[in-house]
């Protein structure tokens, strides 16, 4: 089954779009996603393809994963998400666990926003969550962003409190790590700006400057001054 998973998606390698992409995801030497290689196929393509092997064991979806090929990785999250959504509590856990054995495979931003929240944060919605400290203080650049991406299901269901302590946790210098405790706060803004607010009165001066900027994005201009200053 595998084999004609990777069959359809060779047929809809594109070349010129592999280049575009090799440069979006900093692949080049010392860069955050160095070494990735992609055949330059469209998310939704994917996507599509997902829905037809949604079937795939876990052992076909390993090999999927630890594969240097970035849309191969990319297809078998989704079709975790995918699996994940239709499964009983037992087979939750399983995938769950699964896909904390695998973080080392979850290896670029986009792999942990697409999963991130539709496996962690889902799973942990209903459960103690205090698992993501752990990734939260994590020496992998990855792990770090899928703490933060993972309250992000928290979020959505008016529940702020796991977005604020990881982001106290982060304490990171990384950009992709900033924009995405910025894009978190800032959602949790959109939803009750107060509570952002106070927040932001009590840490701004301890963020990192890319983080503050994505939180107050959306804020007036005289608000924005006043944090930024």
């Amino acid at each position: 089954m595998i084999k004609d998973l990777i069959k359809d998606l060779q047929k809809l390698a594109n070349p010129q779009k592999a280049k575009i992409l090799l440069r979006f995801f900093k692949t080049g030497k010392g860069e955050y996603g160095e070494g990735d290689i992609f055949l330059g196929i469209t998310v939704p393509m994917q996507r599509k393809i997902a829905k037809e092997f949604i079937n795939l064991s876990s052992k076909e979806i390993q090999q999927l994963l630890n594969s240097e090929i970035h849309e191969y990785r990319l297809t078998a999250l989704i079709i975790l998400v995918l699996k994940f959504k239709k499964a009983e509590e037992k087979e939750k856990k399983q995938i769950f666990d699964f896909y904390l054995k695998n973080t080392k495979n979850i290896n670029n931003w986009d792999l942990v926003d697409l999963s991130a929240p539709n496996i962690v944060g889902a799973y942990l919605l209903d459960k103690d969550r205090s698992h993501l400290n752990y990734f939260a203080k994590s020496k992998n650049l990855w792990e770090r962003r899928i703490a933060i991406l993972s309250t992000f299901t928290f979020i959505r269901k008016n529940q702020f409190q796991d977005t604020l302590r990881v982001t106290k946790i982060i304490k990171d210098k990384n950009d992709l790590i900033q924009k995405a405790v910025g894009w978190m706060l800032r959602e949790v803004g959109k939803r009750n700006q107060e509570i952002e607010e106070e927040f932001l009165k009590k840490y701004c001066k301890q963020m990192g400057r890319t983080a503050l900027r994505y939180a107050i994005e959306k804020f007036s201009n005289k608000k924005r001054r006043y944090y930024l200053g």
